[in-house]
Formats: structure tokens, sequence, C-alpha cells
């Protein structure tokens, strides 16, 4: 079985054990912290993940660690199960696939928006609103600067591109410039 699978399977226990938005919320915090603490500190990551360590001294190990960051008792219990079935190392993934469930929970769709200079917040509202008309759900914008752009900004939401870029609007004209000529 896949790690992804694994960690999906995961994610949709704790999500469905989670009842309220603001618990998901914090379960979602809690697990960041932690996979942000085993991805930088060595000696907790030797002592979670090397086989060597037995099951009983990881489980240990990883509730302290969770109580010890206020972890919620489901994420204490969830660490210990990791731990006893050695599948620790695919906290960064269960965070992940945990926020993709919580989005889709909340009827929340990621896109993201690149444009060739920072947009004010304003636009950026305004074309997040766009999108959430266009795709009837709503919309959370990442937005990132590519300075390869010319101008206008590209949106990717799921697997849709809208393309309101300049070198865009440059090849239709392109294209029609030929197909008149």
């Amino acid at each position: 079985m896949s790690t992804r699978t694994s960690a999906t399977r995961y994610a949709k226990a704790l999500l469905d054990v989670t009842p309220s938005d603001d618990d998901a919320a914090k379960v979602e915090r809690d697990l960041a912290v932690f996979a942000d603490l085993l991805q930088s500190n060595g000696e907790l990551r030797q002592a979670l993940l090397s086989p060597s360590v037995p099951a009983s001294a990881r489980r240990n190990v990883a509730a302290a660690v969770a109580e010890r960051i206020g972890m919620a008792p489901t994420g204490v219990r969830l660490m210990q199960l990791l731990a006893d079935r050695d599948r620790l190392g695919m906290t960064g993934e269960l965070l992940a696939v945990f926020r993709e469930r919580l989005l889709d929970r909340r009827k929340v769709v990621r896109a993201e928006l690149r444009s060739a200079v920072a947009l004010a917040p304003e636009a950026i509202g305004a074309i997040e609103s766009r999108l959430g008309a266009v795709t009837g759900k709503n919309v959370a914008v990442d937005a990132v600067v590519d300075p390869a752009l010319i101008g206008g900004v590209l949106a990717k939401v799921g697997g849709t591109v809208y393309d309101g870029t300049v070198k865009s609007q440059l090849e239709k004209l392109r294209k029609q410039l030929v197909a008149a000529g």
C-alpha cells in the first residue's frame, strides 16, 4: 500500500472523529507542529523513525512530544497508533491529505494565482470572488509572483487553467491575424 493511500485513510478517519471545524483547525495546527518538529529535529526523527528503537519506546516518545505541544487527545492517540504501526514517517503526507479533506469539508477549493508583480489584496479578493462565481465554490487563493510573465494573471483551480496573461492574449491575436491573412 502506498504512503499516500495510508495517509488518506488515516486523514479520513481523523476528520471523521473531529466533529467541528474549530476542532479540525486545532488538529491541523497540531499535526503541522508535530510534522515540523519531526522534520527539523534529527534526534527526534532518529528516535521516532529508527527501526532499532522498540515500538513501545517510539509510542512513548510520540505521546510525550504530542502532549508537550498541546495536541488534543485525539491527536495524541493518533501519534501513538502511528508509532505502533511504524507509520510516523508519513506525518507530513498525512497533514497534506488532512488539509485537502478539511478544505473539501468546508467546500473550499485552492487556486494558484500567478502574476508578474505582487497584486494588491483588493485585486486578489476580486479575483477570488470571480473564481468563486465561476466554480460555484469558495476559493482560497495562493498568490505567486512569476517574473517570467509579461503581465496579466494565470489562475489554476484544480485541473482548470484560466489564462489571462499578456502572452496568451498576444498568441490569440497572432492566430487571428494569420487566419485572416
